[in-house]
């Protein structure tokens, strides 16, 4: 039997038979999928369920601690419509507090490094956010995008609520995401696999599983070049282009105890697997969701018929449209072989940079600025 469902799966199943008040009650709620094809053609055994977090209504499963962040320092009366947040995001979070932020009446800035997609720029412009693009840095060098937005809140009186260290972040899911996947999979869970980006994910819904079904296997999913599944080993030089997870260092919300196992990614089987994941499973996920299923790939190989493995899928491919969906895009970062057919958003960019450099350049010789500027 089924076992009695907690207030939050109670609220995520009658929004669907209810008009809700704002968009901020449609967060979470997501469905869970039974995958038919890809793992089965790679050999796994076992059943696998897609929590399929990529149908948030701001794309993926970080609306959840937008939601969660926002209203957790409102009753604490640390912020009021009409305040500043500011918040460093590689963008799923920024986009969730952006959600919140623009329900609920609050200016939003959220600082993100120049690795992050155009596209999380545009959504989050679309919902009324200003976006400070920083290098891609050590996450405590000056010009980082969490140096950057302490340093703002600091001189601008602005609220950071802070993903990484916020308890919100895996308490949203220790109450939430972590109780819909025992309803709907009626507690009979042998493995999980979980992408780790600040750790927050992981470490909520691991930490409710583990308390309900103590056997239960939580594998985390780090993609080489990030320290989170070894911080004691030294950190490979290794850039990856898989957005969302992986640091540097391992935020406060990450903890650690909560995972039994953990398995290292690449980008090219992350990609290759998102688009398996897409042509034959017709789930429009990113590419972290790629890098979720290649843990299912090495970790679930030796479960059997009879077992189940939940995998999350963090979020959708709207973020990356002009990225690894994009074959021109694969070929120009060496995960695929062929000749680039249509330049990419990335190309572009870098000759526009180079036209702009010429014409500053000749611009002296050309009589001065005007025509520089004319011309641009």
């Amino acid at each position: 039997m089924p076992s009695e469902q907690a207030p939050a799966t109670q609220t995520a199943i009658a929004r669907h038979t209810n008009v809700l008040n704002n968009i901020l009650e449609a967060v979470g709620g997501t469905p869970c999928v039974r995958m038919n094809r890809v793992p089965q053609d790679h050999g796994i055994k076992c059943e696998v369920i897609a929590k399929c977090e990529f149908m948030n209504p701001g794309g993926s499963v970080k609306d959840r601690i937008g939601v969660r962040m926002v209203a957790d320092a409102e009753a604490s009366g640390r912020i009021k419509p009409g305040d500043t947040l500011i918040e460093p995001s590689s963008g799923n979070t920024g986009i969730g507090l952006s959600l919140s932020a623009a329900a609920k009446g609050y200016k939003m800035i959220v600082t993100m490094p120049t690795k992050m997609s155009q596209e999380k720029t545009i959504v989050m412009e679309a919902l009324g956010t200003e976006v400070i693009r920083v290098p891609l840095v050590a996450y405590d060098h000056p010009d980082s995008l969490i140096s950057v937005a302490k340093r703002l809140e600091a001189e601008k009186g602005y609220h950071l609520l802070d993903q990484y260290a916020n308890p919100g972040n895996p308490n949203s899911h220790y109450d939430g995401t972590a109780e819909e996947i025992l309803a709907q999979c009626d507690n009979k869970i042998d493995m999980i696999v979980i992408g780790a980006g600040t750790g927050g994910t992981i470490t909520g819904i691991a930490k409710k599983l583990k308390e309900r079904l103590p056997n239960i296997i939580v594998v985390g999913v780090d993609p080489v070049g990030s320290i989170l599944a070894d911080p004691s080993a030294p950190a490979e030089n290794t850039p990856y282009q898989v957005e969302g997870i992986g640091y540097d260092f391992v935020p406060k919300v990450c903890d650690r105890q909560y995972v039994d196992r953990w398995v290292k990614s690449r980008d090219k089987e992350s990609f290759d697997l998102a688009r398996e994941i897409h042509a034959k499973e017709a789930m429009l996920c990113g590419g972290s969701s790629g890098s979720a299923m290649w843990g299912v790939l090495e970790a679930a190989k030796d479960l059997e018929a009879h077992q189940r493995c939940v995998v999350v899928f963090p979020d959708n491919i709207r973020n990356y449209m002009t990225k690894f969906p994009d074959r021109n895009w694969r070929i120009e970062y060496g995960l695929e072989e062929g000749e680039i057919t249509r330049p990419t958003y990335n190309q572009l960019e870098k000759r526009v940079k180079e036209l702009e450099a010429k014409l500053a350049a000749a611009a002296p010789a050309a009589g001065g600025e005007g025509k520089t500027k004319a011309f641009c």
